[in-house]
């Protein structure tokens, strides 16, 4: 079982995913996945199940297996133009907004499996910063759970992936960011199903303090 009392990380980088960890996009997430699972004839809860963390074609590749490349990517065009134009209920997630403005001088990278588009629409709805180094669905050949999107972090970051934590949300984007090797804090409700090292209810429970080498602790929970 992941831990749920105080704790204390150690890091030299931290790799952020977006949604459900630093912005709570689920009302746009449900509606539009929703209405897609009805045109596809498939039950919602299910759907639902898959879509968090993965790039919209992957989540298409598990719910209509045999179904081709091309359709999925050219729906999933579609889907991400939806997303990117409804905001409404896109809210912070508890604390981001603090908790970003104590990375100043930190090294850090948004790892995300929105595009730059869609990225850049809900941050913005939000009301949140975008991190300067941003991983993004153009940036990498594979969606998560596939850890390249966050070896691509570390790497833009210069910071070997060991010394690297990831804070997440998803299945997928947990099971990634353990498959590079790196610590994991789960946030939020779905976290604590897919075995992160931590767990925190939101980012209110999450303290950055930089130490004389340059290294980071990461007091959470």
């Amino acid at each position: 079982m992941p831990a749920t009392v105080p704790t204390v990380l150690t890091a030299r980088a931290l790799l952020l995913d977006m949604d459900g960890t630093l912005v709570n996009s689920d009302a746009v997430v449900e509606r539009l996945w929703r209405r897609w699972a009805e045109r596809h004839g498939l039950d919602g809860d299910e759907v639902m199940e898959v879509v968090h963390g993965r790039q919209g074609h992957a989540s298409m590749a598990v719910l209509l297996p045999g179904r081709p490349v091309e359709q999925n990517l050219a729906d999933n065009a579609r889907m991400l133009a939806e997303e990117t134009a409804d905001v409404e209920g896109v809210v912070e997630v508890p604390g981001a907004a603090a908790f970003l403005a104590s990375l100043r001088g930190v090294p850090h990278a948004l790892v995300t499996s929105a595009d730059v588009a869609l990225s850049t629409a809900r941050m913005a709805a939000a009301g949140l910063p975008l991190p300067e180094v941003r991983i993004t669905a153009e940036s990498v050949g594979a969606s998560k759970p596939d850890p390249e999107g966050f070896l691509k972090g570390a790497a833009e970051l210069g910071i070997d992936p060991r010394e690297c934590v990831v804070l997440e949300d998803s299945g997928a984007g947990i099971a990634a960011g353990l498959a590079a090797g790196m610590q994991v804090v789960g946030v939020g409700p779905r976290a604590a199903a897919h075995g992160p090292d931590v767990v925190v209810r939101d980012l209110i429970q999450v303290r950055v303090e930089v130490v004389g080498d340059g290294s980071i602790r990461l007091h959470v929970g």
